[in-house]
């Protein structure tokens, strides 16, 4: 089952998990990008679902604001992570936390019928290799949501997992086996034999996701590149952020304001679709 796999995939990761989003060399240009798009379709103390948001980032920066969060995953270690960084908010911060449990993206049963305004699902998607799970996943999103209320959903395009595939040296081999790469390249479905990596995967084409949700009654708002037009390019921003800040502040603008650009979708490591709910 692609949740069990999962789930024993970040159980290692740990404290990784945690501060990726803070490394300028890895998470921190995605963390940047989401969170300017999540915060211009939010309302001011919006009641937000954190599905599969492990450690907690967003869902902290999320209180931080003003927002009342319920954070769930399927990682028990990461929920042990994030509720060690709870506990060290100011207690006013805290009580925007109303609660941290393990939880399914594919069974959001814990929750009635329209509880949230908004939600965050930034990783199950890209987990869910079979389409059954994806709409299930779907279909639960908007049923937690109140009607107009707004999905935030992390996908990875399928070049994605073809260029990681390239990188890792005892994974590469399998770029020459045909049948893997036409199941990765035709339909997205990714799979690894390699202990203790990223086992099941899903690659999405852009122009498929928002006729997806559509399905699930969701309405397009956008669909951005999480890194923008610096994909691969992280490894630079360290040496910018320290020696040439306004290059680096003025490199941030651009890329958060072409973000949406359809020529750079199919190219990104990470997508973030926002869709309203409409029925």
């Amino acid at each position: 089952m692609a949740q069990d796999a999962a789930r024993r995939y970040y159980a290692h990761f740990g404290q990784r998990e945690w501060s990726r989003l803070s490394n300028p060399a890895d998470g921190a240009l995605e963390f940047a990008v989401n969170r300017n798009v999540i915060a211009r379709y939010l309302a001011a103390g919006a009641r937000v679902l954190d599905i599969g948001g492990g450690p907690g980032r967003y869902a902290l920066w999320l209180a931080g604001l003003g927002h009342h969060v319920a954070l769930a995953d399927l990682s028990s270690e990461l929920l042990a992570i994030a509720r060690e960084h709870v506990a060290e908010l100011d207690p006013q911060t805290q009580a925007f936390v109303e609660e941290i449990l393990q939880a399914d993206a594919c069974d959001l049963g814990h929750w009635p019928d329209g509880s949230f305004d908004a939600a965050l699902c930034l990783g199950p998607f890209y987990h869910l290799p079979d389409l059954a799970d994806r709409n299930r996943a779907a279909a639960e999103l908007a049923r937690v949501l109140r009607p107009g209320g707004v999905a935030f959903v992390a996908l990875m395009p399928r070049y994605s997992l073809f260029r990681r595939t390239l990188q890792v040296s005892d994974e590469r081999h399998r770029i020459v086996q045909q049948a893997w790469l036409a199941q990765l390249l035709e339909e997205g479905t990714f799979e690894n034999d390699v202990p203790g990596r990223f086992i099941h995967g899903y690659g999405a084409r852009p122009e498929e996701i928002g006729p997806f949700f559509a399905s699930h009654g969701f309405e397009m708002q956008t669909l951005v590149s999480s890194e923008g037009i610096l994909v691969d390019l992280q490894a630079i921003l360290p040496d910018l952020l320290e020696h040439d800040n306004p290059v680096f502040q003025r490199a941030m603008d651009v890329v958060i304001d072409t973000a949406a650009d359809p020529s750079i979708l199919g190219m990104a490591n990470h997508l973030l679709y926002v869709g309203r709910r409409m029925r």
